[in-house]
């Protein structure tokens, strides 16, 4: 680990310009001020691109798909150009980690594993899945008079879907970038990608590394700006597929938009993820799982376990165990090395936070622990890792998203009652079960309605051939593994007599 600092100028250089066909663009008229959410400082000045940009950007991606060599390079030639991609970001992460330290908030001791090494173990594996034959043979056959005779033969094929608008969210930046780019380029697709606003320079470097790796001209574009850029971009008759990672109110826009043009979409989307506890658990195991589902990141992630579901015979004690194990976690700058949990990435998601916190308090009880804003911190985004007991699984707490440092424990008697528990939201993207029982784990991991169940905490790493995605409110489509390569596929049969 590296524990040097560049200056803001180390850090931006060459990083205030979109990236259109290729080449960086100047923008035209806007730019917007990045936030450090650690100390409210400016960490720079993002460039905004306007409907000229936009345009050209499609236009680009478009040209390049329909006219350029990309689509037409073997898969193998792909494969060397992204590996290429993935060598020079390599070779950048100590810049990249500095940066999402500065613009996104990630504490130093999670970035370079958590936000950088495992995105680009993704990606590795996502250029060696696309490397696969997807195609088959399909022969169909009569028997007359006792003999065979094949009639005709069709092949189907897995082909790119065209140009896709990856639009992505501010909490994993990097690894959700990656996760659209590799798939999505891989199997022939051109792209332009828009970041959050938020977190626009991590985005921008990928340009510089797309040069260098010798992408051709359009494949990868990068422009930034809020919700009107995405708005055009899914609105847009060039764009054949949108990818947007985000809140369930904005994928709902656009799948309706994406229904008035027929355009595919794919959605990862929120989360209020359960996690059971059985009676037969290990307490410090469950404890520490229950209080790293909510304050990892400070809250914000899609998957969190944010809503322990724990068995009354133990709950007393698995309480006690996270309050006591939460006095424990340094709140502070993401820079400081001791630090255990960062800020939230926004004033405004802080104050949404606050709002959840007051009328949880008011309609259900006062937290267990936190609920405020840490006293010693005058400057950045930052709120206690608040935790609810004995709360009700209807109430808004229990059921809607927070995306912030903010978990729930609700009782239960029996397995029964936990699953139905488990199951009652509208969210579906991840659940968990702890229990020294596996059989029984098992079992009740296959009656939970989510897309990703994990065991005892799932695998001790971060596995790329499992697929991530959502059931329900949570969105369609998946990331990573074979199911996520095939989502930036169309099926194409080419049919011939025999």
């Amino acid at each position: 680990m590296h524990e040097g600092d560049p200056t803001n100028n180390d850090l931006l250089t060459g990083l205030s310009r979109l990236y259109i066909d290729g080449e960086y663009v100047e923008a035209s008229y806007d730019e917007e001020p990045v936030i450090d959410p650690g100390n409210e400082e400016i960490v720079g000045y993002a460039p905004v691109a306007d409907q000229f940009h936009l345009t050209t950007a499609v236009a680009a991606a478009r040209h390049a798909f329909d006219h350029g060599p990309w689509p037409r390079y073997s898969p193998q030639e792909r494969a060397q150009v992204l590996m290429r991609f993935h060598a020079a970001l390599a070779g950048q992460r100590d810049r990249l980690a500095h940066i999402l330290i500065r613009e996104a908030g990630v504490i130093r001791a999670d970035v370079w594993s958590r936000q950088i090494d495992i995105p680009l173990k993704h990606l590795a594996n996502n250029i060696n899945i696309a490397l696969q034959d997807f195609s088959r043979q399909v022969c169909p056959e009569v028997v007359t008079a006792g003999k065979r005779k094949v009639i005709g033969s069709a092949l189907v094929q897995r082909v790119p879907v065209g140009v896709v608008a990856a639009v992505s969210a501010y909490n994993y930046p990097t690894y959700l970038n990656l996760a659209k780019i590799g798939p999505a380029l891989m199997a022939g697709n051109t792209m332009i990608l828009k970041p959050s606003p938020m977190t626009p320079f991590q985005a921008i470097l990928l340009g510089q590394i797309a040069s260098e790796a010798g992408l051709p001209r359009g494949v990868l574009n990068i422009v930034n700006g809020g919700a009107e850029v995405g708005q055009f971009l899914c609105a847009d008759s060039g764009v054949d597929l949108i990818s947007f990672t985000g809140s369930e109110q904005v994928g709902k826009i656009i799948a309706e938009n994406a229904g008035r043009n027929l355009k595919r979409c794919l959605l990862e989307l929120g989360g209020k993820s359960p996690l059971i506890v059985r009676s037969d658990a290990n307490l410090d195991a469950a404890a520490a799982m229950i209080l790293r589902g909510f304050t990892s990141h400070a809250g914000q992630g899609c998957a969190m376990f944010t809503r322990a579901i724990v068995h009354n015979s133990i709950k007393k004690n698995v309480v006690d165990r996270i309050s006591e194990m939460a006095r424990s976690i340094e709140i502070g700058p993401p820079g400081a090395s001791s630090t255990g949990m960062g800020p939230v990435i926004s004033a405004q998601q802080r104050q949404r936070v606050e709002a959840f916190v007051q009328r949880a308090s008011e309609e259900q009880s006062p937290p267990v622990f936190g609920g405020s804003r840490p006293t010693h911190l005058t400057k950045g985004f930052f709120f206690e890792p608040t935790l609810f007991d004995n709360v009700d699984n209807r109430s808004e707490i229990a059921q809607e998203e927070v995306f912030g440092p903010v978990g729930v424990v609700i009782g239960f008697d029996d397995d029964e009652e936990a699953i139905a528990l488990a199951n009652d939201s509208k969210y579906g993207l991840r659940a968990g079960v702890i229990s020294s029982d596996s059989g029984k784990a098992f079992e009740m991991a296959q009656c939970l309605n989510a897309g990703q169940v994990l065991l005892n905490g799932g695998a001790l790493t971060s596995l790329s051939d499992s697929p991530f995605g959502g059931l329900k409110q949570s969105g369609f489509g998946r990331e990573n593994g074979r199911e996520g390569f095939l989502c930036y596929t169309e099926v194409r049969s080419i049919e011939y007599h025999a």
